[in-house]
């Protein structure tokens, strides 16, 4: 039996139900810098990419059906990094994300419009010292849709602090990377059997158009 049966096995009937989508989604797309995309870069994860060219398509979808779209990024003061606090301790390597660092700008593919949101974070939750939250609430949103990266930081941070606001969370598969396949499937299996769904990017796409 392989370890995913195995897991499947151990969750069914504890973890793993079914929350679905609400009635008013909001697209937030995380942290699509080109810190992730850029070979060379030490954050570079090729597995980004490919999250990047696929989330083109929901966005353009969520653009046209108006759809609450909002961006995250990193961005540090430029002397010190003093902002990013213990996590630029542990993590140095977000010290990158910067003003004027090419891998702090966000892929020309997701570039953010003139009129969308964008928040810039400190750490991996796109809620945490954010008003995110508050925004949300405000536009009456239930659905929280996460793309981004990378799955095993930010976006699980997200989706965690996401259910705990009371948000419906739904993170889409082929729209988030991570550096390495094993944290990326552990922590989408861990997502999808107790924060949130994690669907495919068809069944968002069905979603928007019937709504």
């Amino acid at each position: 039996m392989s370890q995913e049966s195995s897991a499947l096995d151990n969750y069914k009937g504890v973890w793993g139900n079914r929350i679905g989508f609400g009635k008013k989604p909001a697209l937030i797309l995380i942290d699509f810098m080109k810190g992730y995309t850029t070979e060379g870069q030490p954050l570079y994860a090729p597995d980004v990419i490919d999250a990047v060219n696929n989330t083109t398509e929901i966005l353009e979808l969520a653009r046209q059906h108006d759809v609450l779209v909002i961006h995250t990024n990193i961005r540090y003061h430029l002397a010190d990094q003093k902002d990013g606090g213990m996590w630029v301790k542990k993590s140095p390597v977000m010290r990158a994300m910067v003003a004027g660092n090419p891998a702090a700008e966000f892929c020309d593919e997701v570039k953010p419009l003139a009129t969308e949101l964008v928040l810039t974070k400190n750490y991996a939750s796109a809620f945490f010292g954010t008003t995110l939250a508050s925004i949300l609430a405000a536009e009456q949103v239930d659905t929280v849709v996460l793309v981004g990266c990378s799955t095993s930081g930010c976006i699980r941070a997200s989706a965690v602090d996401a259910v705990q606001h009371g948000f419906r969370t739904i993170v889409i598969r082929e729209c988030v990377g991570d550096r390495h396949q094993a944290p990326h499937e552990a922590n989408l299996f861990d997502i999808d059997s107790k924060y949130g769904d994690v669907v495919l990017k068809q069944e968002f796409i069905e979603y928007v158009l019937n709504n």
